[in-house]
């Protein structure tokens, strides 16, 4: 049995913005539709517009759904989240704010968010006469998961929005992997690729910055301090806004040893963090020749 929101069970039990939006002859208003989904993989969404012309503004949204209690929330919340938004604005919601919008949504249930999402986005394509194929090449790569037609491109990009490291979490957002699962392993290589691929790119733009710093000597004393500046006022307000945050607790030469604290002590994706967000940042801004390590509590 999951556990849901109330806003989840709200939104469930009683669905706002239900049903079609029917053609008119009013004047500067446009319809415009979205699918995604189909009644064979479980889940089937319909999204329909209604578009002020002259201000590419949403002044309606509805929708049609075969899915679950997350299906029919997410889809709800979705259309009210982006009545009045113009097309551009709608465009920058993201299946995390619908999940949030909600309370939360079960691990296993985000594909539902995801659903929302790409519906939009087909039905404002769809709308500007663009075929969504040319702007979201996930219909091109290698197909992954045969049971749900996903392919590699497309778990790239929810991987790399979402922030996911393990094969489970990527099968709770698009499904890839819910069915034979002959293709988990496959989606465990295309996460340890896109991980490397975050790390290489950070590592250039560094070592960019850092062959365009002039070289300065630090003293102990000085580098402690810098790396402290560093983490209290570029590090530690992006973990503290998603529910984490970190402590300095030594420095032994160029490693640099932290201990992740709230969501961050507790996350997966711990290991990400340190290299990506922690470790390069103060490569960036102190040394290129510093390691950071995560200390366990219990040290600390």
């Amino acid at each position: 049995m999951w556990e849901y929101t109330d806003k989840v069970l709200e939104l469930f039990y009683n669905p706002k913005n239900q049903g079609a939006i029917e053609d008119s002859a009013e004047y500067g208003v446009k319809i415009a539709t979205g699918e995604v989904g189909s009644i064979a993989c479980g889940d089937a969404l319909r999204l329909h517009l209604k578009v002020q012309v002259d201000a590419d503004k949403i002044l309606d949204a509805r929708f049609q759904t075969f899915g679950c209690t997350s299906a029919i929330a997410s889809s709800s919340a979705l259309t009210e989240m982006i009545k009045g938004l113009t097309l551009d604005e709608a465009l920058k919601v993201t299946n995390k704010e619908i999940a949030e919008y909600l309370g939360g949504l079960p691990e296993a249930k985000m594909h539902c968010s995801v659903m929302g999402q790409e519906a939009l986005e087909a039905a404002i394509y769809n709308y500007r006469g663009i075929e969504r194929v040319a702007h979201d090449d996930d219909d091109e790569g290698a197909l992954v998961c045969t049971c749900f037609s996903i392919s590699d491109s497309k778990i790239r990009r929810v991987i790399l929005e979402n922030k996911l490291t393990t094969a489970e979490e990527v099968t709770n957002y698009v499904k890839a992997g819910g069915g034979c699962g002959s293709c988990l392993a496959a989606i465990d290589d295309i996460i340890t690729s896109v991980q490397k691929e975050a790390v290489a790119a950070l590592n250039t733009v560094t070592n960019k910055s850092s062959t365009q710093r002039s070289p300065k000597m630090l003293t102990p004393v000085q580098k402690i301090a810098l790396i402290q500046k560093v983490l209290d006022e570029e590090v530690r307000p992006v973990l503290i806004a998603d529910g984490g945050d970190l402590e300095l607790f030594d420095v032994e030469g160029d490693t640099v040893k932290v201990l992740l604290q709230g969501a961050c002590g507790s996350c997966s994706s711990s290991t990400a963090t340190l290299k990506i967000a922690i470790e390069a940042r103060l490569r960036d801004r102190v040394s290129i020749d510093l390691v950071v390590e995560a200390v366990e509590p219990s040290l600390a």
